[in-house]
């Protein structure tokens, strides 16, 4: 992976760096940065945490009612996942819906290596795959907080809130 791009997150439960690959996907990184530029992320939290596979954000806010999505996204982008980059732990990845060129803000980290998750892997659940595009260079053990905090239905049952998310020099 070669990262052209650093990423400093700041949560409730620590802070955490990421190194963002536009070498390899380009449209991905672009994306994400046009979100972190504009201050999109910040407030959001991870709103859906699997122990052992995923922690998921970037696109639900905690509001009087309970969590709500997050709006003002940008249209979705095309799918960046046969460009040879791994859904491998620590990695970020772009969620998105069954569609594949359907991902705007939200974003997952792998707690796990995700072979299933890669482009056309013969054991994948959907053949298109996940785009990642970057990977945590620091602060995997507040990752690996985030990934283990109780959960009801994927869940956390206490907010991990991201409080803010710039880019930093390399």
């Amino acid at each position: 992976m070669t990262f052209t791009h650093k990423v400093r997150v700041t949560t409730s439960k620590g802070v955490f760096e990421l190194g963002l690959d536009a070498t390899h996907a380009p449209i991905t990184t672009t994306n994400f940065l046009k979100y972190v530029n504009d201050g999109f992320y910040n407030g959001t939290v991870f709103h859906r945490v699997i122990k052992g596979f995923m922690s998921q954000g970037g696109g639900f806010v905690r509001g009087a009612s309970g969590l709500t999505e997050k709006t003002g996204t940008a249209a979705a982008i095309k799918l960046e996942s046969n460009v040879g980059l791994r859904n491998q732990r620590g990695t970020l990845a772009m969620a998105r819906t069954g569609v594949p060129d359907s991902a705007t803000a939200q974003f997952f980290i792998n707690a796990v290596d995700n072979a299933f998750l890669n482009y056309q892997d013969p054991k994948a659940q959907d053949p298109n795959g996940y785009a990642v595009f970057g990977k945590v260079t620091s602060g995997m053990d507040v990752v690996d907080q985030i990934n283990a905090v109780a959960t009801s239905s994927d869940v956390p049952t206490t907010d991990v809130t991201i409080t803010k998310v710039e880019v930093i020099v390399l």
